[in-house]
């Protein structure tokens, strides 16, 4: 595989333009030592795509390219390498560096280092580059965030997992969704498809919870062993403290029925939050707590054994992403985003062809 000095890919130009996507080039940080240099195949959309883009996170160092959900080829490892090799299938989520040596490096938190860095749209440490995402033709990354994919598993269907996946699966894994558990899973699309199927490899009894009936079929044949439509009169009540957890993954707070969903805890089960909704946050009252000592939080993302054991977890269980491909471009871009804002994609889009796009 030749290797080029300069990166190709799609960046968004400024927050007033966020969909007018340019092709242009980027020179990357300097090789290190443990750095592997991916040339991508694949990468999937997110919602966060869609927010930093926009700026509804913040101002964001424009121009820069979006997307950390990539699966690609290993080109070149830097000479202290020892987690990939070239010619590797490997993928990268979310999370592109932390210090390995703080506390929570350590044991198995590093998502929470403090001195954590996004896959695209912000500061390298020690370089003034700002990171770029995988709407790209290439990456650079550190190998402790490069992640080997098993044969088992098709670049398009693992690619969401590096980041939909695991920011599921660390919380089931977390909190102990497994055989004798009852889970509930909040929202069912990008994320809420993969809690369903990840909590039902794992062992648990599954119940997809949504506004109405309109995917229950889908819920069901992605392994849900029962449904709850929060639109219907008395919803909650025959399953009122039944439920050891529940999983969030709504993208929008309005009209969200939070007393209800933690009726639904069973004395000291917890409400967990992966979604992560624009405007006000939730209005929360201490006595929704009070009748089963219930608990509520949230989480962000996975380390790299959570990554892993997702992985391998997909690979034994045969467990497939509901993913539509479509080929890199800015045309292929712009839809899957506009299919993403409408909720009309079920329930991941890829980009693909990277090849045609940029080169083999």
């Amino acid at each position: 595989m030749s290797y080029p000095k300069e990166f190709t890919g799609f960046q968004v130009p400024s927050a007033e333009k966020w969909l007018d996507f340019e092709k242009s080039t980027w020179e990357p940080r300097p090789f290190g030592d443990y750095d592997v240099d991916i040339k991508i195949e694949c990468c999937g959309v997110c919602a966060s795509d869609v927010h930093t883009a926009r700026g509804d996170w913040g101002e964001m160092p424009y121009p820069f390219a979006v997307g950390h959900e990539v699966i690609g080829r290993v080109l070149r490892v830097g000479p202290k390498v020892t987690l990939a090799k070239v010619g590797q299938r490997v993928g990268v989520g979310a999370q592109v560096y932390s210090c390995l040596d703080c506390r929570h490096c350590k044991n198995g938190n590093e998502t929470y280092c403090k001195e954590q860095v996004n896959a695209y749209g912000a500061s390298y440490p020690g370089t003034d580059c700002t990171t770029q995402g995988g709407y790209s033709s290439h990456t650079r990354i550190h190998e402790y965030w490069v992640f080997p994919i098993p044969d088992s598993l098709a670049s398009s269907d693992a690619a969401p997992m590096m980041c939909a996946g695991v920011t599921v699966y660390s919380p089931l894994k977390r909190f102990g969704a497994g055989p004798g558990t009852k889970v509930g899973v909040v929202g069912i699309g990008g994320l809420g498809h993969y809690a369903i199927m990840f909590a039902k490899a794992l062992g648990a009894e599954v119940w997809a919870i949504s506004r109405s009936r309109n995917k229950e079929a889908d819920a069901r044949q992605m392994g849900a062993d029962g449904f709850l439509a929060t639109n219907e009169e008395g919803w909650c009540q025959p399953h009122e403290m039944t439920f050891d957890l529940i999983i969030s993954t709504a993208s929008s707070f309005q009209d969200f029925p939070l007393s209800q969903y933690l009726s639904l805890l069973g004395v000291h089960g917890r409400f967990h939050l992966v979604g992560v909704p624009g405007g006000d946050g939730l209005k929360i009252s201490t006595f929704d707590f009070i009748g089963n000592g219930c608990s509520i939080g949230a989480s962000n993302l996975g380390g790299r054994h959570e990554v892993l054991e997702m992985l391998d977890l997909a690979a034994t269980k045969g467990i497939r992403s509901w993913v539509k491909e479509i080929p890199i471009s800015k045309q292929g871009i712009q839809t899957a985003i506009e299919q993403l804002e409408t909720s009309s994609v079920r329930y991941r889009s890829c980009l693909v062809a990277y090849d045609e796009e940029f080169g083999a």
